[in-house]
């Protein structure tokens, strides 16, 4: 499909720099075969059935943004994908004089050297320590990955907490699977008075997400990869709501993915852990998701091509299109929406 399809025009001032309080106050779209509703989150547990199951993704944000020193030069580097012990694929800035070998030092208690250089300023960085060691270290001096789309010059000490959901168990993650964020403990505490369930899943979101689509045509862009794991208990808890007549609802784009990645020809969600690249777009049949809580994406994104498969894209556009002329707020601290899946 021509990616040209999937452009919007959105105002700027749609695009949200903080996130709703509390996180349960933000407005929810509803589409749904009849039409749209306009709701508040909170409201959720009335939206579904006793007996459905959400799906979670319990992926944790680390601090992955670090500022430091090759010599006299500055550099700053976002670490985007664990690809070893201590080893992390990394943005670099300035990269041009980078080289193999190069050190670079990130304050008194924390170094690496560049391994591997390679394209559009990426680089291998090997930091010399255990994973233990240095997820602390990250926690002392990094700051989190706000996505570049928010508007604001830098991120402050309140994201540390607004950027992480109350589902964050495993560390990994450089960027938040952003549905998870408008939970609070009083809303679960009202999901689970309702009878509705959770099983948690995995799925460490890269920066990739948040790479655009330079290509035209949809069959020739290349999907990031990204780990995900869906362990026996959440294959036990999606088999027993499915028995019982319930629904699987993914929290987020990142827990829909990885379902529909575990899922087989049949529908049915196996035990997975790995890799998955999968890139859904209109036409992809869908298996093992019923329902979807996701926020508004970018225009010409993946995940917007996502949610257009999910529902249909011309009611995916007259949702979003309700949603700009309706003053929701867009992207990882804005509104969401949640979605019926077209037959």
């Amino acid at each position: 499909m021509k990616v040209d399809l999937f452009d919007f025009e959105l105002p700027r001032e749609r695009i949200a720099a903080h996130p709703a309080k509390p996180r349960d106050a933000a407005r929810l779209l509803v589409v749904r075969r009849g039409g749209l509703e306009d709701r508040i989150v909170r409201e959720l547990p009335d939206l579904l059935r006793p007996g459905d199951l959400l799906v979670v993704n319990d992926t944790k944000v680390i601090p992955a943004r670090l500022a430091g020193r090759r010599g006299d030069a500055r550099i700053e580097a976002t670490l985007h994908k664990r690809v070893g012990p201590a080893r992390w694929a990394a943005f670099v800035r300035p990269a041009k004089r980078l080289k193999p070998g190069d050190r670079i030092a990130f304050g008194d208690a924390l170094a690496a050297t560049v391994t591997v250089k390679g394209e559009a300023g990426e680089a291998i960085l090997d930091f010399g320590s255990d994973d233990a060691t240095l997820l602390a270290a990250l926690d002392a001096i990094g700051t989190m990955p706000l996505p570049p789309y928010i508007p604001r010059e830098a991120p402050d000490e309140a994201d540390r907490s607004d950027y992480q959901t109350i589902f964050a168990r495993a560390d990994g993650a450089v960027a938040a699977p952003t549905a998870g964020l408008h939970f609070t403990d009083r809303l679960l505490a009202a999901l689970d008075a309702r009878g509705i369930a959770r099983a948690a899943v995995t799925l460490h979101v890269g920066a990739g997400t948040f790479l655009p689509v330079k290509v035209e045509d949809t069959k020739d862009h290349r999907m990031h990869a990204e780990w995900g794991r869906v362990g026996t208990d959440a294959v036990a808890a999606i088999d027993k709501a499915r028995k019982a007549g319930g629904r699987i609802v993914a929290v987020g784009t990142t827990s829909l993915r990885l379902l529909e990645s575990a899922a087989d020809r049949s529908g049915r969600v196996r035990a997975f852990e790995g890799e998955t690249d999968i890139f859904i777009t209109p036409g992809y049949r869908f298996r093992a998701v019923n329902l979807l809580l996701t926020n508004f994406h970018l225009p010409r994104s993946t995940l917007y091509m996502l949610v257009s498969a999910f529902l249909g894209l011309e009611r995916m556009k007259a949702a979003y299109a309700h949603a700009i002329e309706a003053g929701y707020r867009f992207y990882s601290y804005g509104d969401a929406c949640l979605l019926e899946r077209a037959e």
